[in-house]
């Protein structure tokens, strides 16, 4: 984590104190975050992030800015503080009232706090566990971004512990869901497959522009549930998110996944990076008045 956080409207050390145990969203996860890619001092995408954490806190009830101008504004004047014009960015809006526990000194119905920190060096392919029964796709709330993560930061400390970069969450179907912190695609000849989000994935950034933004001539993006055999059949698997873009998986956990889908591979990503260039070229001159959400 860099120096500086946000903290509502103001821009303190990350030394200094000033949540509180009356918090009741501290200590039950009630709240919602994202993490953002900075690039060339541009919130990627802000705007999708943006509407995510809107419609999972309207689902979580958690009270919410009224407009994201204010809050992109403040977020890039921490992105100014910290000079991380190259960084992920994570914001989360935690719920202050309600429940049986309130502090009695809690005058703001949710607090906005956000820090930034280096781009996590991943390597060049992945290695993945697997994990039965993950995710309960039923769950109402399943796909939401929300803070109780505990289980998902639990399953990824013990894949590393197992000699795993990161984990397959198959779900009450025995259906491929997710990652912990990612979304999952298999490419066979021209067309790359990614799990539905009644498997109860979440809806990932990355994943979103590939499937509505990114277009590759003769490459067909759609989704299809999938089994862990469809993953073996694939002539390659990857993974996505903000900090990663896309990433080749090498090896799955009891599965012979092959890697002869590279081609496909690298050409998403040089789609996708340049994407992004031209978003960053058009946001660096773009107005906050222009942002849009869709209500």
């Amino acid at each position: 984590m860099h120096r500086f956080v946000l903290h509502n409207d103001t821009i303190q050390d990350a030394r200094e104190k000033s949540l509180s145990p009356g918090q009741v969203g501290l200590l039950n996860g009630w709240g919602v975050f994202s993490t953002i890619r900075v690039a060339d001092g541009v919130l990627f995408a802000f705007e999708r992030h943006w509407q995510r954490m809107h419609q999972d806190a309207v689902r979580m009830h958690v009270p919410f800015p009224a407009d994201p101008g204010p809050l992109k504004s403040a977020l890039l004047r921490l992105v100014e503080a910290n000079r991380a014009l190259t960084a992920t960015l994570r914001v989360v809006v935690v719920r202050n009232r309600g429940g049986l526990f309130e502090g009695p000194d809690q005058n703001r119905d949710f607090d906005v706090i956000a820090f930034t920190s280096d781009i996590n060096p991943w390597g060049e392919s992945v290695r993945l566990g697997l994990k039965p029964n993950g995710r309960y796709a039923q769950n109402e709330f399943a796909g939401a971004k929300i803070l109780s993560w505990a289980q998902n930061l639990t399953w990824y400390e013990e894949a590393h512990q197992r000699g795993f970069d990161e984990v397959v969450l198959l779900n009450e179907r025995g259906e491929v869901s997710e990652c912990t912190s990612a979304n999952i695609f298999a490419a066979t000849g021209r067309e790359v497959v990614t799990p539905p989000l009644h498997s109860g994935c979440l809806p990932g950034v990355s994943r979103e522009l590939l499937l509505h933004e990114i277009r590759v001539p003769g490459i067909s993006i759609v989704e299809k549930n999938l089994l862990p055999a469809d993953l073996e059949r694939a002539d390659q698997v990857l993974i996505t998110s903000t900090t990663r873009d896309l990433m080749p998986v090498s090896y799955i956990e009891g599965l012979n996944v092959r890697s002869q889908g590279l081609a496909v591979v690298e050409q998403l990503e040089k789609a996708f990076a340049e994407y992004r260039e031209l978003y960053v070229k058009n946001n660096n001159t773009a107005s906050l008045d222009k942002i849009t959400v869709e209500r």
